[in-house]
């Protein structure tokens, strides 16, 4: 059958089949339903014989003077080249089949006569990725005087409720449709249409008229976070020129924006575009300003929430609905900005539609006036053969990361041998290295369990505990301050922190003694938490970014940008803190903490009283006389906020992997998803279900066979760094560096307030001065982020390793070469001992052989061993984990 492109007439051959189907015309490039019926074809085609290329099914193809007429069966994908060029590229799919037919949304629901919603068509194909089917599928409304359909495109007719019957290969979906209010043409709003087309165009970012200081005069509030500012802002200063009410066409907002007169920002939209004839509508209804019960966007929605695209190239449309204060809900496709936290994986155009890159996984944001939403894309290589390796999965944390592999057609690197692990889990759990005694033990064991042993051994003692103290003084910003936080109370706030770590306290009790904290500094030490930071909207920041990974800290003063939350949440939650009080002890170091009976946060654009409310939760009746802190102690670590659990067993997991689920750990935000949201739902739910029991947590994450995965990379997962399929080499951070250094060298170190032989991580106070512990990176704890421990490598610490003092002063100290002479033992079972301290394992071969000449019959013994010794100080390997 013959049928002719509506836009430039060609004629097309086409099978049946086609009809209802949307195909690309290989003339004007342009799409168009097949319908209707046939046109009249040629009484005869030219003869020709073209140059076309075939993937594959049958095809007839014939070139003539102005016209190409094609019959395609099956799959094929044509290149005619006419007039000496390639005239059009026509990609004739047959439906192929799939899986699934989704459509979003579910349900369309249509508010007045200029509304409109964008339906999106996916394929779920058998592999498990996705296929848009958007311009493919076929659309049929069962009562058109209800609404219409164009592309996908349902727009209002009258009132009524109908439904669209989406249709590909064979499968159906019934979209139901309700519409409302079809015949009444909405007044132009400032709030809900005038501030999307300033955020679309981005008047109102960083860059331009939302900078601090405005730009070229003109200032907006960032992202639009001040409506009623940002109106008189623009109404009102230099009056007839940037709103001319009597010839709206010239008004600067328009002829800037158009690019008609000079404008730093260059042209942001196009005459007779959507965004100008919104903005021209405005100014022509007088550019009136919103009354106080305009509604509010409540809600933002993505969809699909995930695509999982097969090869370079593939696309996926998105459609945003915003869900209003008044019931409404609205297509704001058009008016929302896009971003993809990955543009090597997926781009996305400002019109919401996805293209895949290379291998990998991206989150697809949408933003709309304050609210940010997100969908994950997956792309994946075409490999129909990719048979996921069948490997053993420790516990449930395999099940759930290998889960994501299979998505992205990843095969999971070996498991690492025993040498490398019990070297991995010492440093870990303890920050120390194994003997090599015990490596030696371990690596000829022939127990099937050991490895889960080891794990239960290291958890038991007390350098694990040691550890973590540290990690947890960095958060707490445990460090003495002068006239403020005395090195008194900084000393006893980390015994006591120490204590609770030892007696294995929950986590979730040790976090309400901090919050609900009172009294004494001294004889309370955990109301140190109140000391250490004594700015109320500090303490509210470092509270929500401690114990839920949250910043919020932009939205002190606007809108967060790439978050969810608004100013109304940042004062609202500093509420629980305003009324925090302190008074002098008997001891002039000594401050008492204790709650004020008055005391509020008062918002910074009004002054406004802001009641406390929880963040992202609801607003608590505080019953008089209660303490805010008891309340927001008692949310933090309930239930009701599963933000508190992710957020620890994230932190724990990044210890221990080498990168966060969220990364960085005190970065969540909607902009910056999970890798994993599954795997930090079951983490953190098993972590709520172990009563915060550290040690079981670690014990799980320790004994998983990721955990255990080798650095090795294969083929496939080469250039993974988001999805934990195979271990990172990790350089060791400051402390244990030093601690190890020390170990193996059998030396001891002297620090501020502590006897000769502790180790570095348990300095209490962040402000001892060390310059190892400084030059390798050293948390100041002048701040609660995340980014103060640097573990980066640098020039400065390779030198300090080359040719400071910090290595050639403990190998002489030590003397563990000139012992080991002593005792007779021969110069190859003394390499061995110095590999086995320093790396956990014996040399190789062909190490063997590169040392053998060296170590043969040299002048002095001592001096050739001790500069082997301060070789493998030196090697990457000793430096970093791996």
């Amino acid at each position: 059958m013959k049928f002719s492109c509506p836009h430039c007439t060609q004629h097309i051959e086409a099978d049946a089949a086609w009809l209802g189907h949307t195909v690309t015309c290989p003339s004007c490039a342009r799409e168009f339903v097949v319908q209707g019926a046939p046109a009249v074809a040629p009484a005869a085609a030219p003869p020709a014989t073209p140059a076309a290329t075939r993937s594959r099914g049958p095809t007839r193809v014939w070139v003539g003077v102005g016209l190409v007429i094609l019959a395609c069966v099956g799959a094929a994908t044509l290149r005619v080249r006419q007039g000496g060029g390639i005239a059009a590229t026509l990609a004739a799919l047959k439906p192929v089949p799939i899986s699934e037919l989704r459509v979003f949304p579910a349900e369309v629901h249509l508010a007045g006569g200029g509304a409109r919603q964008s339906l999106v068509a996916q394929a779920l194909l058998g592999s498990g990725a996705t296929r848009d089917l958007t311009t493919e599928a076929s659309y049929t409304v069962r009562d058109r005087g209800v609404a219409s359909v164009d592309h996908g495109v349902v727009t209002p007719r009258a009132d009524g409720t109908t439904e669209i019957r989406v249709r590909y290969s064979g499968r159906e979906v019934v979209v139901p449709v309700t519409v409302g209010g079809a015949k009444a043409q909405a007044e132009v709003s400032f709030r809900l249409d005038v501030m999307p087309v300033l955020m679309k165009a981005g008047c109102n970012s960083g860059g331009c008229h939302g900078a601090s200081r405005g730009k070229e005069g003109f200032h907006l509030s960032l992202f639009g976070y001040d409506p009623d500012g940002d109106y008189d802002r623009l109404t009102r200063e230099i009056v007839g020129r940037r709103v001319n009410l009597a010839i709206p066409e010239e008004s600067l907002i328009l002829e800037k924006g158009l690019g008609k007169v000079q404008h730093g920002g260059g042209e942001r939209f196009k005459e007779g575009g959507d965004l100008h004839k919104t903005l021209l509508r405005w100014l022509q209804a007088g550019a009136p300003k919103d009354g106080p019960t305009v509604a509010h966007v409540e809600g933002l929605q993505i969809l699909p929430r995930q695509a999982v695209l097969e090869g370079k190239d593939q696309v996926q449309r998105m459609t945003v609905l915003a869900r209003y204060s008044d019931g409404t809900e609205r297509d704001v496709t058009r008016l929302a900005v896009f971003f993809s936290n990955n543009d090597v994986a997926a781009k996305v155009s400002e019109e919401g539609v996805v293209t895949s890159g290379q291998r990998g996984d991206a989150f697809v944001m949408a933003r709309f006036e304050t609210h940010t939403v997100g969908a994950q894309v997956l792309v994946v290589p075409r490999d129909p053969g990719f048979v996921f390796p069948a490997v053993a999965e420790g516990n449930y944390i395999d099940g759930l990361v290998h889960a994501k592999l299979r998505k992205l057609r990843m095969a999971p690197s070996e498991v690492c041998d025993d040498a490398t692990f019990i070297r991995r889990a010492y440093l870990d759990i303890t920050g120390l290295l194994p003997t090599p005694a015990q490596v030696t033990e371990f690596t000829q064991g022939m127990s099937a369990g050991k490895r889960e042993q080891l794990v239960d051994e290291l958890l038991q003692r007390k350098e694990f505990a040691d550890l973590w103290v540290m990690k947890f003084a960095e958060l707490l910003q445990i460090r003495s301050v002068q006239d403020q936080f005395s090195y008194k109370a900084a000393v006893q706030y980390y015994d006591w922190l120490r204590d609770q770590m030892l007696a294995n306290v929950p986590i979730d009790q040790v976090v309400r003694s901090l919050i609900t904290g009172t009294g004494s500094v001294f004889q309370h030490p955990e109301a140190n938490y109140y000391q250490v930071q004594t700015d109320t909207l500090k303490l509210a920041e470092n509270t929500a970014q401690v114990f839920m990974g949250m910043r919020i800290q932009c939205a002190q003063c606007h809108n967060h940008p790439f978050d969810r939350w608004t100013m109304n949440d940042y004062y609202s939650w500093a509420g629980f803190f305003a009324r925090i009080g302190r008074k002098p002890g008997e001891d002039p170091r000594e401050s008492i903490v204790f709650d004020r009976p008055d005391g509020e946060s008062k918002h910074l654009v009004g002054g406004r009283v802001m009641a406390p409310k929880f963040l992202g939760g609801a607003q608590p009746e505080i019953p008089e006389g209660k303490s805010r802190r008891e309340v927001l102690a008692a949310w933090i670590t309930s239930a009701d906020n599963p933000h508190f659990a992710r957020n620890l067993a994230n932190i724990v997991w990044a210890h221990f992997m080498g990168r966060g689920i969220i990364d960085p750990v005190d970065d969540v935000r909607v902009s910056n998803p999970a890798s994993n949201p599954e795997l930090l739902e079951a983490l953190g739910a098993r972590f709520a279900e172990y009563r915060f029991d550290f040690r079981r947590l670690v014990r799980d994450i320790c004994t998983s066979r990721t955990y255990q995965l080798s650095t090795r990379a294969n083929e496939s997962n080469a250039l993974d760094d988001r999805n934990f399929s195979h271990a990172t080499v990790r350089r060791l951070r400051a402390e244990v560096l030093l601690d190890v250094l020390t170990e193996v060298t059998e030396t001891r170190n002297k620090f501020q307030g502590l006897p000769r032989g502790a180790r570095a991580v348990e300095i209490p106070d962040g402000n001892v001065n060390n310059y190892f512990l400084r030059t390798f990176g050293r948390a100041t704890r002048n701040t609660v982020c995340s980014c103060e421990v640097r573990t980066e490598p640098n020039l400065s610490q390779a030198l300090h390793l080359l040719n400071g003092t910090a290595t050639h002063e403990k190998i002489e100290q030590g003397g563990v070469v000139k012992r080991l002479l002593k005792e007779s033992r021969k110069p190859d079972e003394i390499v061995d001992e110095l590999y086995l301290r320093c790396l956990a394992r014996r040399p190789t071969d062909e190490e063997r052989g590169r040392l053998a000449p060296f170590l043969k019959e040299p002048a002095d013994p001592a001096a050739a061993l001790n500069d082997l010794f301060w070789a493998l100080l030196n090697s990457k390997e000793f430096v970093f984990n791996h």
